[in-house]
């Protein structure tokens, strides 16, 4: 990533990000935090993503600033096929001079 402007964000997804009960009971998932892994990772990402207890989706993600621009996207319009995003709130938006991860991991 030599000569790349390096940058990072948080953010938070609101919507139908994890899955219901339902789901649970007919093996069926949203399957939103394996998809924003395989979009960060074929955008030469790194960071993390996890459920939280508010049932939003949550998570930190770092890399070229025009990737990470096209993620940002992502996170707000698209999600996994099954999602719904109500809102995005993206935080601690900033320019890094390393990247703190080495890959883009799902957290529990």
């Amino acid at each position: 990533m030599a000569g790349a402007k390096l940058a990072s964000f948080d953010y938070e997804i609101f919507g139908k990000v994890q899955v219901s009960l339902k789901q649970i009971l007919f093996f069926t998932g949203v399957f939103f935090r394996r998809d924003t892994k395989k979009t960060a990772e074929s955008l030469e990402l790194v960071g993390w993503v996890r459920n939280t207890d508010r049932k939003t989706v949550e998570g930190t993600v770092q890399g070229k600033e025009e990737n990470l621009v096209l993620m940002k996207k992502w996170l707000q319009t698209k999600g996994s096929r099954k999602s719904r995003i109500d809102r995005a709130v993206f935080k601690n938006e900033k320019t890094v001079s390393t990247l703190k991860f080495k890959d883009f991991t799902v957290r529990d």
